[in-house]
């Protein structure tokens, strides 16, 4: 998940079969936020910023839905399977800058955010200090349906960004907020660079790079 430079992995899942990977457009995006608030409900990131359970899921959905109208949609690329229990946000090297739009459409995280903003805010600019400057693709959410996860929907949703990655010599990079999560990203070539905490004792998170395998 996202705000604005922060984001946060999900429960990916292990390589298997499932479902075929396309490309999302606007019709996907209610089932797409409804899907990802459930596969963050236990997030521990997610919690640090939504801590109160008996309103997470609403504030989830409708922060996922902020996201993918006015920022992956938008400005980056969003993959889905097409059994609709998982989805990948990215934001490519060259994303166009955000519309003005867009911007003002964020201003509707505040009330979400309540009185975690200014701690939501100060962990997403600790995190777009550490992002790196050079050009990659940035997986900013992937996540499956609870009762899906560890069937390999999270490997399917890395192959196209991953293998355009390897073939044009592009780099990539990730924020992971499950230590569990960290082996999975490894197995795609992900590499710890960095270990940082949220703000006030909050959870960790694992800022991961990735070297194409095959450079262009």
């Amino acid at each position: 998940m996202s705000f604005g430079p922060f984001a946060i992995g999900g429960s990916p899942g292990s390589a298997g079969e499932g479902g075929a990977v396309r490309r999302a457009s606007a019709s996907d995006v209610e089932w797409i936020s409804a899907m990802l608030a459930r596969a963050f409900a236990r997030d521990p990131v997610a919690s640090y910023i939504f801590p109160t359970p008996a309103v997470r899921s609403a504030r989830l959905e409708r922060f996922f839905e902020l996201q993918l109208r006015h920022n992956y949609l938008a400005r980056g690329e969003v993959y889905v399977l097409d059994t609709r229990v998982a989805a990948a946000m990215w934001m490519p090297p060259k994303a166009p800058e955000p519309r003005a739009r867009d911007v003002l459409a964020h201003l509707a995280l505040l009330p979400l955010l309540g009185f975690r903003f200014l701690a939501t805010r100060e962990l997403s600019l600790m995190l777009a200090a550490r992002h790196p400057p050079v050009p990659h693709y940035y997986l900013g959410t992937i996540g499956t349906a609870p009762e899906e996860q560890g069937r390999g929907a999270g490997s399917r949703l890395l192959v196209p960004v991953l293998a355009r990655c390897d073939a044009t010599g592009m780099p990539a990079y990730l924020e992971c907020s499950k230590e569990q999560n960290v082996r999975f990203y490894s197995r795609h070539g992900f590499e710890v660079r960095e270990q940082v905490r949220a703000p006030g004792g909050g959870p960790p998170l694992w800022l991961m790079w990735r070297e194409p395998l095959r450079p262009g």
